[in-house]
């Protein structure tokens, strides 16, 4: 599967080491282009999940602000809920589109 933004792949990795969460495809952090993204500052608290930690995708020039979400210390109990460690999968939204 394929993370694609502004032309560039973000992220691609085979579908079965993806993980499905909430309408949401996790990508392994190994599958992530580093060279396409930088650290962002903005955090958000999922009730279940726990904080998440953002990435902005920057291709060409152009920065899509927080465009990428990942759970550096998942909360006590999600990693079961899910039934996989999804520390540090990333997931996309704000345009980026993930298919197949």
């Amino acid at each position: 599967m394929k993370a694609t933004w502004n032309g560039q792949v973000l992220a691609e990795a085979d579908k079965d080491d993806l993980i499905y969460i909430e309408g949401n495809w996790y990508f392994p952090p190994s599958a992530l282009k580093h060279e396409l993204i930088a650290p962002s500052n903005t955090h958000t608290i999922c009730p279940w999940k726990g904080e998440a930690s953002y990435y902005d995708a920057v291709v060409d020039g152009q920065t899509n602000k927080d465009a990428i979400w990942y759970y550096p210390e998942p909360k006590a109990g999600s990693v079961e809920r899910v039934k996989k460690d999804f520390k540090d999968f990333v997931a996309f939204w704000h345009g980026v589109e993930v298919t197949e």
